[in-house]
């Protein structure tokens, strides 16, 4: 068997059955490997920087790894940016890279870059050395990828050896499971700490739902009569409809979401770094009270210094700390109260957003779009100032419902993502919320999704202005508005579409906007619905924390 094919026959044999990528003269043994097989599919992105994000879009709805492949050099380099924001997501998926050949490494043959250039953007990078060690080096990063904390792995495999046919060796069964038990003593310290508390609280991230822990996570909160305050990449591991759901931390939190936290006296931090995007560089104050579980030591004590600190997964921690509550004497209605009252205040500061007249808020638009969607539709959102509002108003109903990216917050990521999320979910409605500035970061991705008929809805907040830049350029720094917009050079989004062979519609209505999508929906082919948005709306972080 060719290494090419034996290539795509491990990818399968892992259950990856959608490879994202753009073809090169490099990367056709494997076009041609696949091309060949009915159980698995290549999809032909317009740019590599979407390649990746389409992989970590599947990823993160489907929790099993997508792979993606690119030729060496621009293409790879062009990847990088996906790659670091799964890494930091924990997202798992397979990069596989054609290489430069090893006889022609460091004489600059054509599209050459050293491996190692790729080493801080991955969980790890494995450069292949021969031909017959390939397909272990492929076993063994399928399973680095899905071992937790998972993250994507680079496999550089050199041109010249995906057409040999040699010998390859194999690799027996890798364990995936990264730690095993979870250590009874500190589950005990951590009961009679939670336990003790007259107003616990928990702040639960990404973690939680990489390990499918949202059961447990609800059982314990119940238990406590605890808040669950969720992470930008936690949100929706709790449906935001819960009771107990407080809101989710980040730049924008509002005042009475940090009240809550510093009003606790101890938290639950589970699934959670704990990181300086969310916390505001650890200014967010938490109560010293803290239990803080993570897969990563070196998470413990970032920040924050727990009192008792658990390196274990999510699942089997929450598991074990909810039978070490089971006879808490609680009252009920305690910690619902205490998000009641996070939730009025909300609303009323939100009051004032809410327009009913053309170009439309943010906020109105994110929450008359929330009505009109099915409550089981997959929602990916793009980086922008429109998402940092989300955070705070769109309700996710689901841990897979809702993708957006984390600390690395790059823009361009709202479409492709929503491409991977389709294909990973083919039946259920996946819709990317994305600005006019992060759409023009993927724009040639509208085109992906025609031809490959991925019937996603994209969702485009218009307001002609990078408005979240230009309201800190106006506020801080007193350039004349608009700083950064191109309101005289108006871009009509429908007719771009149109000329990429997509169903569009301009809206100037909420009501014609709640109608558009829910018939965008129905088609089940991909379409773009272009929605006014208010370029001197204020931005969440300012209005929240008055």
């Amino acid at each position: 068997m060719r290494v090419s094919e034996a290539v795509v026959e491990c990818l399968v044999d892992n259950g990856v059955d959608v490879v994202f990528g753009i073809p090169g003269k490099q990367t056709l043994p494997l076009n041609d490997a696949i091309e060949s097989r009915d159980d698995v599919r290549f999809v032909v992105a317009r740019h590599e920087t979407a390649v990746s994000h389409q992989a970590w879009g599947y990823a993160e709805t489907a929790g099993r790894p997508a792979a993606t492949v690119t030729v060496p050099g621009p293409g790879d380099m062009n990847a990088m940016n996906g790659l670091k924001n799964a890494l930091n997501d924990c997202t798992p998926l397979v990069h596989v890279a054609v290489e430069t050949d090893p006889h022609i490494r460091g004489g600059d043959g054509i599209h050459e870059t050293p491996p190692d250039t790729y080493d801080n953007v991955v969980k790890e990078n494995v450069l292949v050395d021969s031909p017959a060690s390939t397909l272990a080096e492929l076993d063994r990063a399928l399973a680095i990828a899905e071992t937790p904390p998972e993250g994507p792995v680079r496999v550089g495999v050199p041109k010249g050896f995906l057409r040999k046919d040699v010998p390859l060796a194999t690799a027996g069964t890798y364990d995936r499971t990264s730690v095993r038990d979870v250590p009874d003593a500190a589950i005990g310290r951590a009961a009679d700490v939670l336990a003790g508390a007259d107003a616990p609280v928990i702040v639960a991230g990404g973690g939680v739902r990489s390990a499918g822990a949202t059961a447990g996570l609800e059982e314990v909160a119940e238990r406590l009569c605890a808040p669950v305050v969720t992470t930008y990449k936690g949100k929706g591991v709790v449906p935001d409809d819960h009771p107990l759901a407080a809101g989710t931390l980040s730049g924008s939190a509002s005042p009475e979401l940090l009240d809550l936290l510093a009003e606790s006296d101890a938290a639950l931090g589970v699934g959670t770094d704990f990181d300086a995007v969310a916390t505001r560089a650890w200014s967010v104050e938490v109560p010293t009270e803290l239990v803080h579980v993570t897969l990563h030591p070196d998470d413990l004590g970032t920040g924050y210094d727990p009192t008792v600190g658990i390196v274990a997964g999510a699942a089997a921690t929450l598991d074990a700390l909810a039978t070490r509550l089971d006879a808490r004497d609680v009252d009920p209605a305690d910690g619902e109260r205490r998000v009641r009252r996070v939730g009025k205040r909300l609303d009323e500061r939100l009051e004032p957003l809410r327009s009913e007249s053309a170009p439309f808020s943010s906020v109105t638009v994110l929450e008359r779009l929330r009505e009109a969607l099915p409550r089981e539709t997959i929602v990916t959102a793009d980086a922008g100032g429109f998402r940092v509002w989300g955070l705070n108003v769109f309700e996710a109903y689901g841990p897979r419902s809702y993708v957006n990216p984390g600390s690395w917050a790059t823009m361009g990521t709202g479409l492709p993502s929503a491409i991977g999320a389709q294909l990973a979910n083919p039946g259920t409605p996946v819709v990317a919320l994305t600005g006019d500035g992060g759409l023009l970061m993927c724009l040639h991705e509208l085109h992906t999704a025609v031809t490959e008929s991925v019937p996603v809805t994209v969702v485009v907040f218009n307001n002609d202005d990078y408005a979240i830049i230009s309201e800190e350029a106006e506020r801080t720094y007193g350039f004349e508005p608009p700083a950064y917009g191109w309101s005289g050079d108006r871009i009509d989004f429908r007719t771009v579409a149109d000329g990429l062979g997509m169903a569009a519609e301009q809206v100037t209505t909420l009501s014609g906007m709640q109608a558009t999508v829910r018939e965008a929906l129905r088609s089940d082919e991909p379409a773009l619905v272009e929605v006014p948005t208010d370029p001197e709306e204020p931005q969440a972080s300012e209005w929240l924390s008055e």
